[in-house]
């Protein structure tokens, strides 16, 4: 990360604030690539690096210093990006995107966290579209975010991915048909509210039947433990077979807080334990049924959730 304890950032350059104020964007960027918030930190402290390092003149030839460096964390990302499956075929369990909180009450569990690294939440953040893009190649993945989310013309998407801008404008596209065929029909706000808020009671008083009304049929809940939580090491499918786990679970929730919060700009719930953060579960619906539960136990992906250590409590 970039602090103000660094060589030569007094505030005193215009340049070079103006070079600072372009960290949120990079973070931004960088996180709906990578889905994690640790990796985007340190995209954009190694981007920062490679900017430091090279020699002022170069840095004064630079027209456009934001655009060179969403240039170096695009690659960055991509390489990333590129190694990460390989990487992934070692992670314990199902790997999920990291959650997200709302900005006001996110916790920096770092000494002199820094609100830049706050992700600005909208629908490119939620966990549906996340874990679709998980199932991009990384080169569709990066064409897509930054041309249709970041609006970036394909000419310097191109010169990102090394790839003609034609063949960047089909990755997108491709990426897009990858999007609109994962897309369930959209609910309004107050109504994902109602039925998570509903999934919540019903769990806790073990009302099963209420359980089953509320989950689509072919249902999927996902867990990731990352091996330092106790989690489910495969997928669960199936209302009757989710509801059969979570009545199992329930029993354990006397020890826990169930909360309503926003997980990544949706619905979500947190369950806690003495006040520290043990689980965060993100819901996707399709109309008025939850079709898929995302619970995220692994300690390392819920810093901005609490500044203490997460228990093992399931």
């Amino acid at each position: 990360m970039v602090t103000q304890s660094e060589p030569g950032h007094d505030g005193s350059d215009p340049g070079l604030s103006a070079i600072m104020n372009e960290r949120r964007k990079l973070i931004n960027l960088a996180y709906r690539l990578l889905g994690s918030l640790a990796d985007a930190e340190d995209v954009v402290q190694e981007t920062y690096a490679r900017w430091y390092a090279l020699p002022q003149p170069q840095q004064d030839a630079i027209e456009a210093p934001g655009a060179w460096l969403t240039k170096v964390a695009g690659r960055i990302c991509l390489n990333l990006l590129s190694s990460a499956r390989a990487r992934r075929e070692t992670y314990v369990g199902e790997w999920i995107p990291e959650p997200l909180p709302e900005p006001t009450e996110w916790i920096d569990a770092r000494p002199g966290g820094d609100p830049a690294d706050r992700v600005t939440l909208d629908e490119s953040v939620n966990m549906a579209f996340l874990v679709v893009l998980e199932s991009m190649t990384p080169a569709e993945r990066v064409a897509f975010i930054l041309h249709d989310v970041f609006s970036y013309p394909f000419a310097e998407v191109a010169e990102i991915v090394g790839r003609t801008p034609a063949a960047c404008r089909q990755l997108a596209s491709s990426a897009r048909r990858r999007i609109r065929a994962a897309q369930a029909p959209a609910a309004r706000a107050a109504e994902r509210a109602g039925i998570v808020r509903d999934f919540k009671q019903a769990w806790e008083a073990k009302d099963i039947d209420a359980l089953i009304g509320l989950l689509d049929p072919d249902a999927t809940v996902i867990a990731d433990g990352g091996g330092a939580a106790g989690a489910l090491l495969h997928p669960v499918q199936g209302a009757e077979q989710i509801v059969r786990a979570l009545v199992t679970l329930a029993g354990r929730l006397r020890h826990l807080t169930l909360l309503e919060r926003t997980v990544n700009g949706r619905p979500g719930l947190v369950a806690q334990r003495d006040g520290v953060t043990v689980t965060v579960y993100a819901f996707d619906l399709a109309g008025d049924r939850i079709k898929h539960i995302w619970a995220i136990r692994n300690p390392d992906k819920l810093r901005p959730w609490t500044a203490g250590p997460p228990c093992e409590h399931t």
